[in-house]
């Protein structure tokens, strides 16, 4: 008889990158009310990974400098062995989720978490976070901005960066 697998919390870290700004400004400027301004991470085998320019990164949870999430979403359990989860994130890292890949509208922390979420337990993640870029872009504003914000570069401070590619083959 197998033995069965084990099984590996999934939790997903939201973090409101505007600390409350956006709530209290986004019907001003977008004529919208936004709850916040969404970054993602995975937790799972007792570390958080995220995505960001700098490629994909792992911390102990709540180790970046954005600090505690704003809240946790429980995403399920995973027989993903630790080992396989990490062939698993440097081939992402060496491919799709390349530092240079990073766009803040169409590949971002969002993108990584809900790809990774998947792979691990077959769900997404909710669509409150993911329908925000294109929520924010169907604005006047967002549409005024965008030039502006495809220029910008997220990395959270803290963690380790697990693979880099710097275009070479």
């Amino acid at each position: 008889m197998e033995e069965p697998l084990a099984l590996h919390p999934v939790k997903l870290y939201v973090y409101d990158l505007s600390k409350g700004m956006a709530r209290r400004l986004s019907p001003i400027m977008l004529g919208k009310q936004l709850d916040g301004i969404w970054h993602t991470s995975i937790i799972v085998h007792k570390d958080e990974f995220f995505y960001g320019s700098g490629g994909i990164t792992s911390c102990p949870p709540g180790g970046t400098l954005l600090g505690p999430p704003d809240s946790v979403v429980d995403l399920g359990n995973t027989e993903v062995t630790e080992e396989i989860f990490l062939e698993y994130l440097s081939s992402l890292g060496e491919s799709m989720f390349r530092g240079e890949s990073f766009n803040i509208f169409e590949h971002n922390c969002n993108t990584f978490s809900n790809e990774v979420a998947q792979f691990l337990t077959g769900k997404k993640i909710p669509s409150y976070i993911t329908d925000l870029p294109a929520e924010v872009l169907a604005t006047p504003f967002g549409q005024a901005l965008r030039p502006f914000l495809d220029t910008i570069q997220i990395q959270p401070p803290g963690g380790n960066t697990l693979s880099r590619h710097n275009g070479q083959s």
